[in-house]
C-alpha cells in the first residue's frame, strides 16, 4: 500500500519532470537550430597561391603531404576550376577544439615539416583564409563510388540560424539529391567565419554530368518548389567546381 510519504515523493519527482520539461521547451524557443551533438568539427582551408606557382605547390604539397596528416585527418583537396583561380581548398577533421590545438603545437614543433614544406610553401603562398564548420545534424559525410569532380555551392543565408532557413534549406538539398544526378558530400554550417553560412558539397561524374543534371533539375517540379522557398531566405550564393589533387582521400 502506497504511503502518505511515498505520495509526496511521488508528486514531487514528478513535478521535478514537469520543470525540467518546460525549460527545455523554453530553450528550444530560443534555440537559433538543432542542437550539435558531436563534438567533432571540420576545418576549411583555401590557399590562394602566387600566378605561375601552382604547379610547384602541388609537386612540393604531394611530396609532404604525409608529414601533415601523421598529425590529423584530411578529408579532401582541390584545385578550384571554377569559381577561383590559383587557389586550392581543403578540408580537415578534428575531434574537438582541443585536439586541434594539440595538432597545431605539434605541428610548430615538426622540423621535418617546418623545413621540408613550410619554409617552401610560404614562399609561394600569396593569401590563406579558414573557417569552422560543422555538419548539420541530419547529415553524414558521404564518400562516392568513383573518381569525380566535386562541386561546393556556398549560401550565405539571413541572420536567424536553421530555426529560421533550416527545414526549407533542407528540403531543397533532398530535392536535388532524389534528381540522382549529383551525389550528397555533405552539408556543414558555420561556427567561426561567416555565421548564418553554409556549404553543400556534391560529387558529379565529371563537368558534363553536372551540367547536363542542373539543366534536367531546373525541369523537375519538385526541386523548383523546394528551390522557390529555400531563396526566400538566401542573401548570395557562390559555387566553385573542385578537382581532387592526386593526394586527396576524396578523388
Amino acid at each position: 500500500m502506497m504511503t502518505f510519504r511515498s505520495l509526496v515523493r511521488g508528486a514531487a519527482v514528478a513535478g521535478a519532470a514537469r520543470d525540467a520539461a518546460t525549460r527545455a521547451q523554453v530553450r528550444m524557443s530560443f534555440a537559433t537550430g538543432p542542437r550539435q551533438q558531436d563534438s567533432k568539427f571540420y576545418e576549411f582551408r583555401t590557399y590562394s597561391i602566387k600566378p605561375a606557382k601552382m604547379k610547384e605547390f602541388i609537386n612540393l604539397t604531394n611530396e609532404n603531404i604525409h608529414l601533415r596528416t601523421s598529425h590529423s585527418e584530411l578529408v579532401g583537396y582541390w584545385t578550384i576550376e571554377f569559381g577561383g583561380l590559383n587557389k586550392v581548398f581543403h578540408i580537415w577533421k578534428y575531434d574537438s577544439f582541443a585536439h586541434r590545438a594539440a595538432v597545431r603545437t605539434a605541428l610548430a614543433q615538426d622540423e621535418q615539416w617546418q623545413e621540408k614544406y613550410i619554409s617552401k610553401m610560404l614562399p609561394i603562398l600569396d593569401k590563406q583564409e579558414n573557417e569552422i564548420a560543422y555538419l548539420v545534424p541530419w547529415c553524414q559525410l558521404g564518400k562516392p563510388e568513383k573518381d569525380g569532380v566535386y562541386e561546393m555551392v556556398s549560401f550565405q543565408m539571413k541572420p536567424g540560424g536553421p530555426a529560421i532557413w533550416g527545414d526549407a534549406f533542407k528540403a531543397a538539398v533532398s530535392a536535388h539529391v532524389r534528381t540522382g544526378y549529383t551525389k550528397l558530400i555533405g552539408v556543414f554550417h558555420t561556427e567561426y567565419g561567416l555565421l548564418n553560412k553554409v556549404h553543400a558539397l556534391w560529387w558529379n561524374e565529371n563537368p558534363d554530368s553536372r551540367a547536363s543534371g542542373r539543366h534536367f533539375a531546373h525541369e523537375d517540379a519538385r526541386v523548383v518548389a523546394a528551390v522557390r522557398e529555400s531563396v526566400r531566405f538566401l542573401v548570395t550564393q557562390h559555387n566553385m567546381l573542385l578537382i581532387p589533387a592526386p593526394f586527396s582521400p576524396l578523388k
